[in-house]
């Protein structure tokens, strides 16, 4: 949220076993089948992972700070995380030609 106003992003938590995982999206990604490739295949952005919830940047951020995974899809919310020095540019690739990036937790 930026003065009030949500970012369009999506987000979910996921905790299984040990792991706490949080996926999240641009919002309008949420239903879309994103291509796989020359294989033909797509993959579908799915309200059930990545969730329905619109959230303000700084929850988004609060959130991955306690997470051990993260799944992140989209510009606004790669740049969010990007923004707050959680991910760096050169670290995001693509899915369907959607900036995509996973964070992973690795503790001793």
């Amino acid at each position: 949220m930026v003065d009030g106003v949500t970012l369009g992003i999506v987000m979910r938590i996921h905790r299984v076993r040990a792991e706490i995982v949080v996926a999240a999206c641009d919002a309008e990604l949420v239903g879309q089948r994103l291509p796989l490739g020359p294989t033909g295949g797509t993959t579908l952005v799915s309200g059930q992972f990545y969730g329905d919830r619109q959230i303000a940047e700084e929850e988004l951020i609060l959130a991955l700070r306690r997470c051990t995974i993260a799944n992140l899809l989209g510009p606004r919310t790669c740049l969010a995380v990007q923004r707050a020095g959680l991910l760096a540019e050169e670290q995001t690739g693509t899915l369907g030609g959607v900036p995509h990036a996973e964070i992973v937790s690795i503790m001793e």
